[in-house]
């Protein structure tokens, strides 16, 4: 980890070692240090800043003047903001306003947002021109702690999440702390079942952590926000290094997905993706503790960090049968077979396959009941 001044304020970068497509990943308290980032990475002279129709009130014009004081000619586009956007409709709007402002292949796109934001201009930038440059500037605590970093980009497909997309890695990422301070209450909470998610799978001690600091992190405390920022980037980073492509390691960043992802689509997308996860997570500790593998303790004190965290662990009156089709439907599974992320123990797991259609619906029954 390297400490930089830029401008006024001094950034930690941290570097995601993938050959000749790494790329540094910046933790800052504001946005003066964006248009030097953008310098010494170089992605282009050009960018377009790609938002929703909720981030672009509150940071656009800071990040457009950053970007400009670089020397970058820089435009925007804004599309409405919600999960609803994320399809290919959007990504098309996205290629025609590149088009008529005559981007090249030496230009550049910087998602600013959350986690839909930059799945889909990740993914425009991925496919325009077979592939552009792109930034990201993450604004919530979700896409802070694990989108914005690894290179999956994508959108939603006939109401199956996350159906189309690519792996494609950007150029930086820029992550500013206190952008979190203008989420609303239930968004940072959703942005905590992955923070949560990864001391979980790698980190007893950044477990701990949040679970004794939570008062802090909802006083959008500083030092706490960086710490928990940087052990983030850092365990993300290291899953992606060994595994970018989800081939075999990386696959225990799914922990809870399996099923939440199913949660969210049999919701409808009322749901948020961390409450998903969260409820995903309660699923598979309780899945473990009935095979043996965690003990009820466990599960019940990881039941209880996930509601201190103003999270749901249940999905009380869903059809669980209806989850279980979707979790059939999930791009992860082969030959009728579920893969679970199983906890071992706190900051240890490992990845299964299971066709116990009876043992399934017990817990999804749990966790409907």
């Amino acid at each position: 980890m390297e400490r930089e001044c830029m401008e006024s304020k001094c950034m930690e970068k941290i570097t995601v070692e993938l050959g000749d497509r790494s790329y540094p990943i910046y933790t800052a308290t504001d946005f003066s240090g964006l248009g030097s980032a953008l310098g010494e990475t170089g992605p282009g002279s050009r960018v377009m800043i790609v938002t929703d129709s909720n981030v672009s009130r509150l940071y656009l014009e800071a990040c457009m003047n950053a970007l400009a004081s670089a020397g970058a000619d820089v435009c925007s586009h804004v599309f409405e903001a919600g999960e609803k956007s994320k399809h290919l409709d959007t990504v098309k709007d996205i290629y025609r306003e590149l088009a008529a402002q005559h981007f090249d292949r030496n230009s550049a796109i910087a998602a600013l947002g959350g986690g839909v934001t930059g799945d889909i201009a990740g993914f425009a930038a991925a496919t325009y021109m077979r592939g552009i440059s792109y930034i990201q500037i993450p604004t919530t605590l979700l896409a802070q702690a694990d989108s914005s970093i690894g290179g999956k980009t994508g959108v939603d497909f006939e109401g199956v999440k996350n159906m189309v997309g690519a792996f494609y890695q950007p150029r930086f990422v820029y992550i500013n702390i206190n952008t979190l301070r203008t989420l609303p209450l239930r968004e940072l909470r959703s942005g905590l079942a992955e923070v949560i998610k990864h001391g979980l799978i790698m980190d007893a001690g950044l477990y701990d952590y949040i679970r004794l600091n939570m008062r802090k992190i909802f006083e959008f405390d500083e030092s706490t926000l960086l710490y928990i920022a940087k052990a983030n980037c850092n365990i993300k980073r290291s899953v992606v290094e060994q595994d970018e492509k989800e081939g075999g390691l990386r696959a225990i960043l799914n922990l809870g997905h399996t099923i939440g992802h199913a949660v969210e689509s049999v919701s409808g997308f009322e749901l948020l993706h961390g409450e998903c996860v969260s409820i995903g997570t309660a699923g598979v500790f309780r899945l473990a503790w009935k095979l043996g593998s965690v003990s009820r303790d466990i599960m019940e004190e990881v039941e209880q960090t996930l509601k201190a965290a103003g999270l749901p662990v249940r999905a009380p009156g869903m059809d669980p049968r209806r989850i279980y089709a979707e979790m059939l439907h999930d791009k992860k599974a082969k030959a009728g077979k579920l893969n679970f992320v199983l906890p071992e123990r706190i900051g240890k797991v490992t990845v299964c396959a299971t066709d116990d259609q009876k043992l399934l619906m017990d817990v999804l029954e749990e966790l409907t009941a």
